[in-house]
């Protein structure tokens, strides 16, 4: 019961901030959206679920353009970024990744549309309840690198005037995919 409202705020919030949230019933529906909606070239990092879901395997057996070279050849502009999330915040519509891997820094923020790939399971309350998690992914002697993604890029630092896409993806589509996994250290 607990984890359908988290799901109801974290679409509604998402959805305020310009992200569109889509419900899959399993990783094979996420991939077929993902086939119908990717333009171009797909940036998908090896994480260790993109690993365990052979992701890279499933978008190109759908038809994606599954960037096969290092992302800085990747040429021009990729059209799409795939990527799991550590977890995300009901109260923003904030998705959270560990994004130490310049694989997955070049993954959000090059491409023109970033999909994100989210257990409901791992919908968390709000800031405070992050805090433990967010404690443990900075855990350690090694710098880190942890992203909050609220929406598509935004800024207004141009003439006061909202552009989107400026500094990042023009969109951010979240695919909520149950039993994928519920570690919010799993990426």
């Amino acid at each position: 019961m607990a984890e359908k409202h988290l799901v109801h705020s974290f679409t509604e919030a998402a959805g305020r901030v310009g992200a569109a949230v889509v419900p899959c019933t399993t990783l094979q529906d996420a991939v077929a959206y993902v086939a119908r909606t990717a333009v171009g070239h797909t940036l998908i990092p090896q994480t260790a679920l993109a690993a365990e879901f052979q992701l890279r395997s499933l978008l190109g057996g759908a038809g994606v353009d599954v960037c096969s070279v290092s992302f800085r050849e990747a040429g021009q502009l990729p059209g799409a970024g795939v990527t799991f999330c550590n977890f995300a915040m009901a109260d923003t519509g904030t998705v959270v990744l560990d994004s130490t891997s310049e694989d997955v820094r070049l993954a959000t923020t090059i491409p023109e549309v970033h999909f994100v790939i989210l257990d409901p399971a791992k919908i968390l309350t709000d800031n405070l309840a992050a805090a433990a998690p967010m404690n443990t992914l900075y855990a350690g002697s090694e710098p880190r690198f942890v992203a909050y993604i609220t929406g598509p890029s935004r800024t207004a630092d141009i003439e006061r005037v909202l552009t989107i896409g400026c500094h990042g993806p023009r969109e951010l589509h979240i695919l909520l995919v149950p039993d994928v996994s519920d570690d919010l250290m799993e990426i």
